[in-house]
């Protein structure tokens, strides 16, 4: 039996028996008889599934259900723009224009909605910005990373999260790897402050607006990386 074929028994395993993160799965033997598999198969496809993050193998202790985190699509995010930032595609730009598209059509639905507890703390953020702002910049990309936590937490939705955190590590990742140019801090401070005040105005077309101006920004750093890219085809759109 294919590997693939014993992977996607072992995840309908899980799903049939309602087993969360950390639960243990069947010992081997007993896995063995359940798929009708050798150990050599049922080893490889708990490898694969291993990479996937969907079981762990604690060596000595047993295999048991993994965390399921996107951090395997952080990984394929992260080296698929890279590999094509190299062969002169825009995939860096393409990768920003994803988040984009996906906050925008986001914080219209949090305009005027947000809790003041939420408000409050995502003006905390922009005044930790602004502290850093002060000091050279230090710490923001942080901050900024948890601005757009809280901002979205509003929304009580966590495979959202996750999925937005992904767009972020893969994001940074390969900005920093290929030496993006540097965010100017006071915008960035500008920015985040409209964005709240537009929200807590209740103010749909406002919020949306500010976060197309924000990502404007980003996109217009990511441009620079790309001209000064110097494997990048002369023929290519930046």
């Amino acid at each position: 039996m294919a590997a693939r074929d014993l992977q996607e028994r072992i995840k309908k395993l899980i799903i049939d028996r309602r087993l969360a993160s950390g639960a243990p799965l069947p010992t081997e033997p007993e896995l063995m008889a359940h798929l009708g598999a050798s150990r050599n198969s049922v080893r490889e496809a708990l490898k694969g599934l291993q990479a996937m993050g969907i079981v762990e193998i604690r060596h000595g202790f047993g295999t048991y259900v993994g965390a399921m985190s996107l951090a395997p699509m952080v990984e394929g995010l992260a080296f698929r723009t890279v590999a094509g930032h190299h062969r002169g595609e825009d995939t860096l730009l393409q990768l920003v224009q994803l988040r984009e598209a996906v906050e925008t059509g986001l914080v219209a639905r949090l305009a005027g909605r947000l809790p003041d507890t939420d408000l409050v703390e995502l003006d905390a953020l922009v005044d930790r910005m602004e502290e850093q702002a002060a000091l050279g910049g230090d710490g923001i990309a942080e901050t900024d990373r948890a601005f757009h936590a809280t901002l979205y937490r509003g929304l009580d939705n966590a495979l959202l999260g996750e999925v937005l955190e992904a767009f972020w590590d893969a994001f940074h990742r390969v900005h920093t790897d290929l030496g993006g140019a540097p965010q100017d801090p006071l915008v960035t401070c500008r920015q985040h402050r409209e964005i709240v005040d537009a929200v807590r105005s209740g103010d749909a077309i406002r919020a949306e607006e500010a976060i197309r101006e924000h990502f404007g920004n980003i996109r217009a750093r990511v441009s620079t990386t790309d001209t000064q890219h110097p494997h990048r085809c002369h023929n290519e759109r930046v």
